[in-house]
């Protein structure tokens, strides 16, 4: 009997001990924050635009090289992400994607592992975040200034809110983050997403920041100017560079429908000189200008997220909790800042598809380890649930990199290849449907250009580039004969893999026709690419002229 007892002891004992030691979960996303935009990855703006707090998660942590989206748009990536699945697995392709209450894997396997959950700042998922212990969420894409938050409350989900006047939403956000944590009376550890709106275009910073960067000249990509003809293919350019202006929304006047040499200057007047009238200017003064405030505009609002990390380091400091909370910074995708001449997202290109990854635990992660295994957005909620102790439902289609953060090494049996796709053909940023693969040295990129039923059609196109010779992704290599057995290979090895992710083509049959249609890319598929070029130029000269397209809703899905 002492004998049972004693082991029932220990067993209760061990338990107790192995839940004392779990860590603290801290997730913090933004929204559209590029990697390049922080100075620990050192890209062009490192120097003028440091960021000290983000940098410090990677000094005293580990960076990810090879982080990537498998959807570059705000509610699909948010959805791989609380449930480990691809956009054609949980719905959410486009940024009419839910999670419906039942099904927000993450929080319910945290709070299966015995972890307090909370979702706070931009949600973007359409439903209640019901499956969260506690959520205060902005509604849709929410407000800069003086935001308004949807909390529980004896009203149906989206009518109990509570106001912020006089705030922004970046210090809000972390406002509410610090009360609940102050809060808390539970014993259990935590799993906390806090989510920032900033710094999702259109960029409006808090306005202690308007003074930062006013007087110095942005560091600019060369490519914002110079569009090498190897770069981009038929899908991405038309016939003979018809479709240039059409592809792609732009910093300059390229695009006439949508651009923000457009939209700025109302929005922004104090960004352009007094009395500012593009026809005053040269394409080259204008296109500066555009590009000037617009990183202005965004490296405020970044610098916004960095001094408010610092707050909340600080307090997790104070209380001692810091160095017993995993620590993840991320975004939910990228953000094409001025390369190619293009704005936004969506695009499958370095700046876009790459998301950050910066992770602080000094209990199992060596502070400096800079890590260039190839992970998706699908990993990072097993990796959390494993640092939790928690289980990894079968459903989960990513993969704990846990060992790769605590080893600094990437095992033999580790994915080769990231996998994308983007299915919102032509809608707000005139970007065609495509899907692609990448691996570390290389990127294939198939624009099929068709919507779900196989419509609305622009050229197909392949395009391939050498991310270590040609990092910038200014040389479209598909077409060189001397690359040929190379991209046989490579479109063997994209077959497997969109087998093995189970985009099969069965979601959307009629738009899955377009894709194997052009899949070989002929002759006389590029003959009939040619033809849809000239047919989607007419169409688009067309509703131009009438008038018929509305920056912000043309092309809806």
């Amino acid at each position: 009997m002492k004998i049972i007892f004693s082991l029932h002891l220990l067993l209760l004992l061990g338990c107790n001990f192995a839940q004392a030691n779990r860590p603290n979960i801290l997730f913090i996303m933004s929204d559209d924050h590029a990697a390049h935009a922080i100075s620990a990855y050192g890209g062009r703006l490192a120097k003028i635009a440091p960021t000290p707090n983000l940098d410090r998660l990677a000094n005293e942590g580990a960076i990810l090289r090879n982080a990537f989206c498998t959807n570059s748009i705000c509610s699909p990536s948010r959805a791989s992400i609380l449930t480990g699945q691809y956009s054609h697995t949980n719905g959410a392709v486009d940024l009419s994607g839910k999670v419906f209450p039942g099904k927000q894997m993450l929080p319910l396997e945290m709070k299966k592992a015995g972890y307090e959950t909370a979702m706070i700042g931009k949600w973007h998922l359409k439903v209640e975040p019901k499956d969260f212990d506690y959520y205060c969420v902005l509604p849709g894409q929410g407000k800069y200034h003086n935001p308004s938050f949807r909390i529980r409350g004896e009203k149906p989900w989206g009518k109990n809110l509570i106001e912020f006047p006089n705030k922004h939403s970046t210090d809000a956000i972390t406002d509410l983050t610090l009360e609940w944590l102050k809060g808390r009376k539970s014993e259990k550890p935590f799993f906390l997403m806090h989510h920032y709106k900033a710094p999702h275009d259109y960029f409006e910073n808090a306005e202690r920041y308007e003074s930062y960067l006013a007087d110095s000249d942005i560091p600019e990509p060369e490519s914002l100017w110079t569009r090498d003809p190897k770069f981009g293919s038929l899908a991405t350019r038309g016939h003979d560079d018809e479709l240039v202006q059409h592809i792609g929304t732009s910093i300059g006047g390229r695009n006439p429908r949508r651009s923000y040499l457009r939209d700025l200057p109302s929005m922004f007047p104090s960004e352009f000189p007094k009395n500012y009238d593009p026809k005053n200017f040269s394409d080259e003064e204008n296109t500066r200008l555009a590009y000037n405030a617009y990183l202005k505009k965004f490296l405020r609002c970044v610098k916004g997220i960095d001094d408010n990390l610092g707050r909340l380091f600080s307090y997790l400091e104070a209380t001692d909790q810091m160095n017993n909370t995993l620590i993840v910074y991320t975004a939910d995708q990228g953000f094409m800042l001025g390369e190619h001449d293009y704005q936004d997202k969506r695009w499958m290109y370095e700046e876009s598809m790459r998301m950050p990854f910066l992770v602080r635990f000094p209990q199992s992660i060596k502070a400096g380890e800079d890590i260039n295994a190839i992970v998706e957005n699908v990993d990072f909620a097993p990796t959390l649930l494993d640092f939790a102790g928690a289980s990894i439902p079968k459903s989960v289609q990513g993969r704990s990199f846990r060992d790769i953060l605590e080893t600094g090494k990437e095992p033999k049996n580790w994915k080769k290849a990231a996998y994308y796709r983007y299915w919102m053909q032509m809608a707000h940023h005139d970007n065609p449907a495509h899907i692609g693969m990448r691996t570390k040295r290389y990127k294939l990129i198939y624009f099929y250009g068709c919507n779900y039923q196989g419509q609305y059609q622009t050229p197909a196109g392949w395009e391939l580039y050498d991310m270590i010779n040609d990092p910038q992704e200014t040389q479209n290599i598909y077409h060189n004969p001397k690359h040929g057995k190379l991209v046989d290979s490579l479109k063997r090895w994209f077959v497997k893999l969109r087998k093995k992710v189970g985009d099969d083509g069965s979601h959307y049959p009629e738009c899955e026709k377009i894709v194997q249609e052009f899949w070989d890319y002929s002759q006389d598929d590029q003959a009939k690419a040619r033809r849809i070029s000239a047919d989607y130029l007419k169409r688009r000269n067309a509703e131009l002229a009438e008038g018929l397209l509305n920056p912000k809703t043309y092309g809806t899905p």
